[in-house]
């Protein structure tokens, strides 16, 4: 296995395989390896955010991702049906009711379900990004399938069953002791979860905070389900969740007995492999929060177990080694960020180590990686914590509790909650004053109803030309090879510079000397020198 690549990425779950991809289309060579010898059954995260159903949407993947929504409906429709029939008026929610599963998917601050029916859906940030509606709830195992068949596509080699046992920073790359033999790389990324053995390997610290809790997650057969409450109820002891699928628990428990449990995603230390989570834990956990004597018959697949365990990495890169994903943060499930969160990562990564990898942009450009995401991961870390807080079954939380539901029964408190939950309002500080700029890209139509992400499933930069005289297209064809231009006509700005990673880089609405000579910054700053002869395109 002594072969050398370009970027060596360890760790074969959505963000592994999500860096590796933007990598490969950045023409950088790249392998994955992954300690895990077949892909992980035990339940994890149930839908996705905007930014990472946008993301599957810029590779061309949107339409595969909107078949697992309409697949995963069909399964738990009959369910909710039932669920409703059977229970009245008691999901637990802010604003009463309940939703069926085809409406607008919302999500929920510790337990309390969002009321689609209050959100303000023509804000501004939430009316520019409807077009991946369809592609929310996505489960994480169906997300792997999917990756795995784009990586497939790629040509990109995954050994499964290799594990990291030593690195070394030679300066100039990598040398990587695996269970398989040495690896030599140019660059090597942890993908490898909370417990990474790249960061551990890299001397990189992980402070934080200790876990209080410990949350289970499971897929049951339930002899008696009509004594669960559907959606989230708590107690004095905790909270459970039942549905929004058949047979579908979770638990949550303050109980410093528990307090020590390793984070779902992590192994114990030393690696041995992690209790199994049996039927009677799922059942006993289950009982002390519901209150009731609910029986369990059949444990289907493998159940999680989790904790509240919060910690960033205090650096995502030492030299050639870098991190991404639960291997640079964790934190609790709660929301459903951390996959997101991950592959936010993995995008904003991939291009620009592929850019560093190709030649055409200089190694400062990795700083802007951590610069750009580590206050998003520092703002998820938060937002769990705060969950955390109002979860708590003693009499101050639930007080807490009350209040923080009574501003989710309001139309903009609903709506604040949706747009952090979705991550529409995601940014990032570029320099520039057009309200696009530092933003993901919305959904900007075009005259022949494509819209602008529709032009680049390859990868690369993408810019929008609206001047009259294709006066920014004639600027970009000095880097070509890493930009994409698409000329239309229709109404919006007049020009938008896009980030392989969705990012706007750069938007005007003029066509004067000013926006040109913004865009070319913008292009010098990010697509690195032109690629042509010239430094310079006359534009008039």
């Amino acid at each position: 296995m002594d072969v050398t690549v370009d970027v060596t990425v360890v760790g074969a779950g959505p963000v592994g395989l999500v860096l590796a991809a933007e990598l490969a289309l950045s023409g950088a060579t790249v392998r994955v390896i992954e300690r895990l010898a077949e892909p992980a059954e035990a339940m994890k995260a149930g839908s996705i955010n905007v930014p990472t159903a946008e993301a599957l949407d810029r590779r061309g993947l949107l339409s595969a991702a909107e078949q697992v929504q309409r697949e995963f409906l069909g399964r738990v429709g009959s369910f909710a049906r039932k669920a409703d029939d059977r229970q009245s008026g008691g999901s637990h929610q802010p604003g009463g009711g309940r939703r069926a599963p085809e409406s607008r998917f919302t999500g929920h601050f510790a337990g309390m379900v969002l009321d689609a029916d209050l959100v303000d859906w023509s804000d501004a940030d939430l009316a520019a990004h409807t077009a991946v509606a369809g592609a929310r709830i996505v489960p994480q195992r169906e997300l792997e399938e999917l990756l795995s068949h784009h990586v497939a596509r790629l040509g990109i080699p995954v050994r499964r069953g290799v594990e990291v046992t030593a690195l070394e920073d030679t300066g100039d790359g990598v040398l990587v002791g695996t269970t398989a033999g040495p690896v030599r790389t140019r660059w090597l990324v942890g993908c490898d979860g909370g417990r990474s053995t790249v960061r551990r390997l890299a001397g990189i610290d992980f402070p934080g905070t200790d876990p209080e809790l410990t949350g289970r997650l499971a897929l049951v057969d339930i002899a008696d389900p009509e004594k669960l409450a559907n959606g989230w109820a708590w107690s004095t002891q905790g909270a459970y969740r039942y549905g929004p699928q058949p047979g579908r628990v979770v638990t949550v428990e303050f109980d410093d007995a528990h307090a020590g449990l390793p984070h779902a995603r992590l192994r114990p230390r030393g690696g041995a492999p992690m209790e199994p989570v049996t039927l009677d834990e799922v059942q006993t956990s289950l009982r002390r929060v519901s209150g009731t004597d609910v029986t369990l018959t059949a444990l289907r697949g493998t159940a999680a177990r989790w904790t509240d365990n919060a910690r960033q990495a205090a650096a995502y890169r030492s030299g050639r080694v870098l991190l991404a994903g639960d291997a640079a943060h964790v934190h609790s499930p709660f929301g459903g960020q951390g996959l997101n969160l991950g592959v936010g990562d993995a995008t904003n990564l991939g291009w620009k180590l592929g850019a560093v990898v190709a030649g055409w942009a200089p190694e400062g450009l990795l700083d802007t990686y951590d610069a750009e995401r580590r206050p998003l991961g520092a703002w998820v870390l938060d937002w769990t914590r705060a969950q955390i807080g109002v979860l708590r079954g003693d009499a101050k939380s639930a007080a807490l509790r009350e209040v923080v539901a009574d501003l989710l029964s309001t139309r903009d408190g609903t709506t604040y909650a949706v747009k952090k939950i979705s991550g529409v309002d995601q940014r990032i500080d570029l320099p520039g004053d057009h309200p696009l700029i530092g933003g993901l890209v919305p959904d900007l139509w075009l005259r022949d109803g494509s819209r602008l992400v529709d032009h680049g499933h390859g990868g690369g930069f993408l810019l929008l030309d609206r001047t009259p005289d294709g006066a920014f297209v004639r600027l970009a064809t000095a880097w070509t090879g890493r930009v994409s231009s698409v000329t239309d006509d229709h109404a919006g700005p007049t020009g938008v510079l896009v980030r392989p990673d969705g990012v706007v880089a750069w938007a005007s609405d003029a066509t004067d000397l000013a926006a040109v000579t913004g865009l070319e910054s913008a292009l010098h700053r990010w697509a690195g020198a032109p690629s042509s002869s010239r430094e310079h395109i006359p534009v008039g």
